[in-house]
């Protein structure tokens, strides 16, 4: 039995600083941890990454060889890794039992709000693979200053709930510099607890600029309140305390525990050298980039891939000749 937990959320949501200070944060309480990247876009980390789907696909190689756009060519990534899942079942074999697996996703949108290949390879590691996942879901708390754009984080949020079908963390981000944006309308557990949000469509009717949005926003809301399903616990990352509020959650959600997972268990020695590096490293050089990865084989070399490779060759001639 494999655990972990999925790392999701919008661009520039926190997610790779967040699996970068959870991996710390369970490394200094006797967990071992695995950071698994499935982004092809992020060639450039400030970790180092036991598996990465740029040994099998990247962003920047299909747009090179396709003439994609990067949305296009993200698409086509993950439907290249649903095709060769196989591929990341026997990458991830040997930390299976000896690891507490991070995966950091990619952050486009409708890869985990619409699209099916990235739901459908997370659906086959857990029926099929034997691992318990948890999706943690980031949001911007930035957002909260913006009443319309709260609404819209709302959604997002309940979106990829309904459509990963994972047990789900929602964390609001950041809130250590969410006063750089502005007051908030409410307290912060209003909006982390999602209340009452009759108080807020009023609160956007008494905006000249988003009166016209009230009934759109009194139906938005509407849906929201009866899935009664978004509820967010605010973190800041550097913050050990709201760190391991997250970290509870996500375990009682997979019902994970070192007992459980004995293999994932650090040994005193491991722990003993682990607190030495910390303490000797220079803050300022807390990670190294990454180095870069060697270039993977032609995406188009294997049959099984011919699917996804012939209709998008084809959707491209087809604009060409248009």
């Amino acid at each position: 039995m494999g655990f972990g937990q999925l790392v999701t959320g919008p661009p520039g949501s926190g997610k790779t600083t967040y699996c970068v200070g959870m991996k710390r944060f369970l490394e200094m309480h006797g967990r071992r941890v695995a950071i698994v990247n499935l982004d092809p876009a992020n060639d450039v980390a400030p970790y180092d990454a036991e598996v990465t789907i740029e040994d099998l696909i990247t962003v920047d190689q299909v747009q090179e060889e396709l003439g994609l756009g990067p949305n296009g060519a993200m698409i086509y990534c993950m439907e290249y890794l649903e095709k060769n899942a196989d591929w990341l079942e026997e990458a991830l074999k040997p930390l299976k039992e000896t690891h507490y697996l991070i995966f950091d996703c990619p952050g486009q949108l409708e890869l985990f709000n619409v699209h099916g290949s990235l739901r459908n390879v997370i659906r086959t590691m857990m029926n099929e693979w034997h691992y318990r996942l948890c999706t943690v879901h980031l949001t911007d708390s930035h957002l909260c200053c913006d009443p319309g754009k709260y609404v819209a984080a709302l959604l997002t949020t309940l979106q990829a709930m309904l459509h990963l079908e994972t047990p789900h963390v929602s964390v609001l981000s950041k809130i250590d510099i969410m006063d750089k944006y502005g007051e908030l309308a409410f307290n912060l557990d209003y909006y982390a607890d999602v209340m009452d949000l009759e108080y807020l469509v009023e609160h956007i009717g008494n905006d000249p600029r988003m009166a016209k949005y009230k009934k759109l926003t009194a139906d938005l809301c509407e849906v929201i309140e009866d899935f009664g399903l978004v509820r967010f616990t605010p973190m800041a990352i550097e913050d050990e305390d709201t760190v391991r509020q997250v970290a509870t959650l996500v375990d009682k959600s997979i019902g994970y525990s070192l007992n459980a997972h004995k293999g994932a268990k650090l040994h005193e020695d491991e722990l003993r050298a682990r607190a030495e590096a910390r303490e000797g490293a220079d803050e300022d050089d807390g990670f190294d980039l990454r180095d870069a990865v060697a270039p993977a084989p032609s995406i188009a070399e294997m049959s099984r891939n011919l699917e996804i490779h012939e209709r998008y060759v084809a959707r491209g001639e087809e604009t060409s000749k248009d």
